[in-house]
């Protein structure tokens, strides 16, 4: 593994750690106020939260994996065929990074089966059911923060000028699921580092083959369109 990578991981895992533990003991006060919260703001909150869903993002990369293949296997235009070449190793990014995390947020949800605030009434918020096939123990992570944090991640990582707006975006859908009784906070905290870790790790296989991204002089993957410090 490389060592920067190997690095991130563990600062990654290190900060959901942390974040989790911090959250944990308040999830059942910040969850209670999340749903007090007044109802233009549930509204609004209902109306964005499932940008965050898997499928369509995992969809729509595919849909645009085959759309830039077909459109260069079309092409004699070595311009227009490279442009392709470029569309469709950007499209299996965002598609590779998602269903990564897909993948993974539903392994730990089955490992874990945390019971969903709905279920807090009957069994509080630190009920664990492993193994119990059931979505209503599937609460940590959250699968929608896992999505947007994926999705908003690799973004980042392409576009590193607007990293802080991307990552507002993906936490604005995590707090909606707070906000939509579907989640407890730290499920978001914790959903929401495992699709930027995806996003992150997914960029340094990239940049390995030479696809999309670069390694600067820490062995951080940076967008090949970037511009390399003075003396790099």
């Amino acid at each position: 593994m490389n060592r920067s990578l190997a690095t991130s991981s563990l600062w990654i895992l290190a900060a959901t750690a942390v974040l989790v533990a911090a959250l944990v003991p308040f999830d059942p006060l910040l969850s209670e106020r999340a749903r007090g919260l007044p109802g233009g703001v549930v509204a609004f909150n209902e109306r964005i939260t499932d940008f965050g869903t898997f499928r369509w993002m995992i969809y729509g990369s595919g849909f645009l994996v085959i759309l830039a293949y077909v459109v260069g296997r079309a092409s004699a235009d070595e311009t227009t065929t490279g442009r392709a070449r470029t569309g469709g190793r950007l499209s299996l990014y965002f598609f590779l990074t998602i269903g990564a995390t897909s993948a993974l947020v539903h392994l730990v949800k089955l490992i874990v089966g945390r019971a969903r605030p709905e279920l807090f009434a009957e069994y509080g918020a630190y009920s664990l059911t492993p193994f119990a096939y059931d979505d209503l123990y599937s609460s940590f992570p959250s699968g929608h923060s896992a999505a947007v944090g994926a999705f908003f991640g690799a973004f980042s990582m392409l576009v590193p000028r607007l990293r802080p707006l991307f990552l507002l975006g993906a936490l604005a859908i995590g707090v909606s699921r707070v906000v939509v009784g579907a989640h407890y906070p730290s499920d978001v905290a914790a959903g929401l580092l495992l699709g930027l870790w995806t996003a992150i790790a997914t960029a340094y296989l990239f940049a390995r083959a030479n696809w999309l991204f670069r390694f600067d002089a820490r062995g951080w993957p940076l967008p090949k369109s970037a511009t390399p410090p003075k003396g790099q």
